[in-house]
């Protein structure tokens, strides 16, 4: 106990009152048992093992709850395994956080975990506001001692807090930013979800190239240059900045409510004659914007690329003859197409609609002969579709990667699958550039904000472009793609993919395509083929376009 503190005990509620600043806390006990014997336990008793007991837990999480909500930082330290981090941690909630009172409320045990709500009071010079929230804490018994403790983690003081975090009250850092569409109608977190850590972004980036003031407010800091803080709490309202992105509220709305028919699904939209972004949505929305940052295989997708190798390197044109074996051997492995179907007398266009892996693969002896095929499939990603190099759309974004291979990494990679890592607004952009006829890197902020520079990338010749989109349009009206797009406006273009990852029973389904002046993608894990999940949720949101 604090020198000089008082403590009173009023209807179970545990209350302490020092230095002017009052905290209270859940407690069952007339006073805190504070954890420094098991329970039960006698003097002279060897350390306890095994399990911790459903009394231990209900006990060490009360006694817990209520130091931290006293604002007792070292007794509630000796309540986990980690004293000196959680002490640490615990005034930093009273000190930095400027939480002046709180009341903890322990719910109903399940097993060794303990769920709680917290009603706090922030203070921060003449401004105070009530903040609650929910977490929990998890109890263990102590490797050396056997004393039960609070396992300590960053999210017990909040189920957002990590490690490098830290929790801050105080004047923005920046100004509050009203991100707008391309139109002017106000994005918000609330109405757009997935656009929630893009926001949060825009404001660390662009908060002070904006007119506006900073308000007071309650933060996670993250600890990192890279990753933008996390608002929780607006103490009060600073004058927002208006940024203008590309968004198109319509396309937005559409990909928000595509998503949501899967469990873990996401999609990103371009306008090919620009490479504005229209929209970006995942579900479950994250911090993490899968749709930008995802690093995954992204199957047959990477057949708009791996034909225009083709077509580049005068290996076939659309309506070049091309062998479509069930299954080809190259470079020590066996590769099939799906239920190893075949293709007689077929076109490149037929190998492309139907998604005949054999014909791709086929490709690499003739590369082979020219030295090139290891190299040819990152070449042609980079050079024309702009993937590998730095992508500054205005916030944290992968680039894609299409690395140099080797042995049977090479015709896996022409399919899609080796070291290949895409997001779905890379592979929204391979649909952008084939209906463009070149790469325009896409952009969520325009590039003289802040005077970044753009990635580019030579225009594909008239041949290979209008190749690309023939053979697109057929997978879209009569091909693998033609279901999933069967009530999309011409002119349009598409290409299926599913991505076979390890130890994963169910391949992730990709899907991409265009119609008119918007191209998307979309990425549905454990979705199976790409035209039965990711296809309806690109087509949901070209159709909004």
């Amino acid at each position: 106990m604090r020198s000089g503190a008082k403590v009173a005990i009023v209807g179970g509620v545990f209350a302490v009152v020092a230095s002017g600043v009052g905290y209270g806390g859940y407690n069952l006990w007339n006073g805190i048992t504070g954890g420094e014997t098991s329970v039960g336990a006698k003097a002279g008793d060897a350390p306890k093992t095994g399990p911790v007991t459903p009394e231990e837990v209900s006990a060490t999480a009360k006694d817990f709850l209520a130091a931290w909500a006293a604002g007792e930082p070292e007794r509630a330290a000796q309540l986990t395994d980690d004293p000196v981090t959680a002490g640490t941690a615990v005034a930093a909630y009273r000190e930095d956080a400027k939480v002046s009172k709180a009341v903890i409320t322990p719910g109903t045990a399940v097993g060794a975990k303990v769920p709680f709500t917290v009603r706090a009071t922030i203070t921060y010079e003449d401004v105070s506001k009530e903040w609650s929230y929910a977490s929990e804490l998890t109890v263990v018994r102590g490797r050396t001692t056997g004393r039960p403790l609070v396992r300590w983690q960053p999210t017990v003081l909040h189920p957002k807090l990590t490690a490098a975090g830290a929790l801050r009250t105080g004047v923005a850092k920046t100004a509050e930013v009203k991100a707008v569409d391309r139109d002017g109608v106000e994005l918000t977190a609330e109405k757009y979800p997935s656009l929630r850590p893009v926001l949060a972004e825009l404001r660390k980036r662009y908060g002070t190239k904006v007119d506006g003031t900073a308000g007071v407010e309650t933060w996670i800091e993250s600890g990192s240059e890279s990753v933008a803080d996390t608002p929780l709490l607006v103490l009060r309202k600073g004058k927002p900045g208006t940024l203008r992105t590309t968004i198109d509220a319509d396309v937005q709305a559409a990909a928000e409510k595509a998503v949501k028919d899967f469990g873990s699904a996401s999609v990103a939209a371009i306008e090919p004659s620009t490479g504005a972004i229209r929209a970006v949505a995942n579900n479950p929305a994250k911090e993490f914007n899968t749709a930008f940052m995802g690093q995954q295989a992204p199957g047959s997708t990477m057949k708009i690329v791996t034909a225009t190798m083709m077509m580049q390197n005068g290996l076939a044109t659309p309506g070049s003859r091309v062998e479509c074996p069930p299954d080809v051997l190259s470079r020590g492995r066996t590769f099939q197409n799906l239920r190893r179907f075949s293709i007689t007398g077929g076109t490149l266009t037929d190998a492309f609609r139907r998604s005949c892996n054999t014909a791709f693969i086929k490709a690499i002896s003739k590369l082979s002969d020219k030295g090139i095929a290891d190299t040819a499939l990152g070449a042609t990603a980079r050079d024309s579709f702009g993937i590998g190099q730095t992508w500054n759309i205005g916030v944290q974004a992968s680039d894609g990667s299409v690395p140099e291979s080797a042995g049977a990494e090479t015709p896996a990679s022409y399919i899609g699958q080796g070291k290949i890592t895409m997001s779905a607004l890379n592979v929204a952009s391979l649909s952008a550039t084939a209906k463009n006829g070149g790469f325009l890197q896409p952009y969520l902020v325009a590039r003289e904000l802040d005077d970044r520079e753009f990635a580019t990338a030579d225009r594909l010749s008239p041949e290979v472009a209008s190749g690309l989109r023939r053979m697109m349009n057929a997978a879209a009206t009569n091909g693998t793609a033609a279901e999933a797009m069967s009530g999309v406006p011409s002119p349009k273009g598409a290409k299926t993919g599913s991505a076979e990852l390890d130890n994963q029973a169910v391949s992730n389904s990709w899907f991409t395509g265009y119609s008119g002046d918007l191209a998307a993608a979309a990425v549905v894990q454990a979705g199976g083929h790409g035209g039965d999940a990711a296809g309806p949720v690109v087509a949901q949101v070209l159709k909004a376009g």
